[in-house]
């Protein structure tokens, strides 16, 4: 279900941005459109990994005696993945992501503060969550999602700016043209967003599986949630990758807005959805 409606979203995602830069500059302003969705795209294939990491200051973790290290190699010759890169991000702030294109070339991060917390059932079940998305290949996918979400924001503020100029399109409507510019950018967001949302169930789920102790996740990100609330969030921190994180660094900052806007279902919703998990694994 929760792959079904990823595919439907950024399907949907694609057609808005073909949309808003037809309606932007007819086939032209499509063309240039996909021109620079192509060259941000590439940026994010290749490099994005290597951004991320550098920007939160990971630190490559080569002693395989590491708990760490050791659990991640346990889960990956169990899922029958590669060994990803590990990496140690010096911050007292319990959270981790997975990032890189694709299962030879990626990575999981984690915080001291994550190992500092969590015990190892827990920790195990951070890290086979991380892997899970390494497996789906979510880190592309919502790589994908964030930068059309981004090109459709930069398209829209030059349809804004051309409109008020009186550049626009002949017979286009320059006030429908600026309620298009502020609206488009908003559902590119929710969907980007939703995608991200339903990545996360499909890790829990896979991580569930893969240890075979849906408890081990489900206190994990409980005490994640409840650190979280605290208002505590990790050093250089950005909105642009909150989703890469197994709990929302920014969280506990903010007012509810409603699940339109979250990057991540409610830790909630996620527990009680493995405890159902929890019912279909006992009578396996």
């Amino acid at each position: 279900m929760e792959q079904t409606k990823t595919i439907f979203l950024l399907t949907f995602l694609t057609v808005l941005f073909v949309f808003i830069g037809y309606s932007f500059g007819g086939t032209t302003g499509m063309l240039i459109a996909f021109l620079m969705a192509g060259g941000m795209n590439f940026y994010a294939y290749y490099y994005s990994d290597k951004h991320v990491l550098k920007h939160y200051d990971a630190i490559l973790l080569e002693d395989i005696r590491h708990p760490v290290y050791k659990i991640t190699k346990k889960l990956t010759s169990k899922s029958g993945l590669p060994m990803p890169k590990v990496y140690l991000i010096p911050d007292h702030t319990p959270n981790a992501f997975a990032t890189g294109r694709n299962h030879e070339n990626a990575a999981i991060a984690v915080t001291m503060g994550l190992y500092e917390m969590l015990n190892e059932d827990e920790l195990e079940g951070v890290i086979a969550h991380e892997l899970s998305h390494i497996k789906h290949y979510d880190i592309l996918i919502g790589t994908i999602a964030a930068v059309f979400a981004g090109a459709i924001a930069m398209i829209a503020n030059m349809m804004q700016f051309s409109s008020m100029m009186g550049n626009n399109r002949q017979n286009s409507n320059p006030i429908v043209m600026i309620i298009m510019a502020i609206l488009l950018p908003i559902a590119a967001s929710i969907i980007q967003m939703s995608v991200s949302r339903s990545r996360e169930f499909m890790a829990d789920e896979g991580a569930a599986r893969m240890t075979g102790n849906p408890a081990g996740l489900q206190s994990a990100l409980s005490k994640l949630e409840n650190y979280a609330r605290g208002g505590h969030q990790i050093h250089n921190a950005t909105e642009q990758t909150a989703h890469m994180f197994i709990i929302n660094p920014f969280s506990g900052l903010k007012s509810n807005l409603g699940n339109l806007f979250r990057t991540h279902p409610t830790t909630e919703d996620r527990i009680a959805r493995l405890e159902e998990l929890k019912f279909e694994l006992r009578r396996r």
